[in-house]
């Protein structure tokens, strides 16, 4: 969990965080746009079932329409018992098998596959280290590379754009490579491809974030969102 030592060559934040303000009508009116301090205590109180049924919104909603699984989430909790992963890891296969014929939730056989594997990876860590939350909440900032490596490993279909998106719904304090982030980052002078994927690209966009956030003193929550929001479409999936 050490600081990345990859070095940065894009400018300063002042000129995104002017330009941001441009856009969205001042200072005053941007602030209002951004997402509030993170609340590590809150973040350990987080029961383990919260975390559960954050990942699960995360992977259903992951290529799908939002709103549907939004919609239908009453029914989610209520078919996966609340997300408690020590009911869930002792239900059987039938439990499982008969949640591919359930109509109330979006039938997907990996995805539902993938809840069952993360009830035991929540339930895993928790004992490691006292609880979900306690664990998110030890690991730096400056480092979320490294946490997203470990619950792309750990975790089932939580890679990517997942595991980021967990991440911020859940209260951590991280950046999300959106397209406006990314269109941020690449006009701001990063090298980095137009998607983020590999390893090096996720390095330098590590590293610049750790920059702007040693400049500012601001959570990278708010600076991702302050860069999201100073280009490109402001695209409603960078909450």
């Amino acid at each position: 969990m050490a600081k990345t030592a990859v070095k940065t060559r894009a400018i300063p934040f002042k000129p995104i965080l002017a330009r941001a303000e441009k856009r969205k009508g001042g200072a005053k009116a941007l602030e209002k746009l951004l997402p509030e301090r993170p609340d590590m205590k809150a973040l350990a109180r987080l029961s383990d079932d919260r975390f559960l049924a954050e990942m699960t919104q995360r992977v259903f909603s992951a290529g799908f329409a939002w709103s549907v699984i939004e919609n239908k989430w009453p029914d989610f909790e209520k078919a996966f018992l609340g997300f408690k992963p020590a009911k869930l890891i002792f239900q059987p296969d039938d439990f499982w098998d008969a949640l591919l014929s359930d109509t109330r939730i979006v039938r997907n056989g990996a995805k539902i596959a993938s809840v069952r594997e993360n009830a035991a990876f929540v339930q895993e860590i928790a004992r490691e280290h006292g609880s979900f939350g306690q664990f998110l909440v030890k690991w730096p900032s400056s480092d979320q590379i490294g946490l997203l490596d470990l619950l792309s490993k750990r975790g089932s279909r939580l890679g990517g754009n997942t595991g980021q998106m967990f991440l911020r719904f859940v209260g951590w304090d991280g950046f999300v490579t959106s397209q406006d982030v990314v269109a941020c980052l690449r006009d701001a002078g990063l090298d980095i491809a137009a998607e983020v994927k590999s390893k090096g690209d996720l390095a330098k966009v590590q590293a610049q974030f750790n920059a702007w956030a040693d400049e500012t003193d601001l959570p990278r929550v708010q600076i991702s969102r302050i860069c999201a929001m100073s280009i490109g479409e402001n695209r409603m999936e960078h909450r």
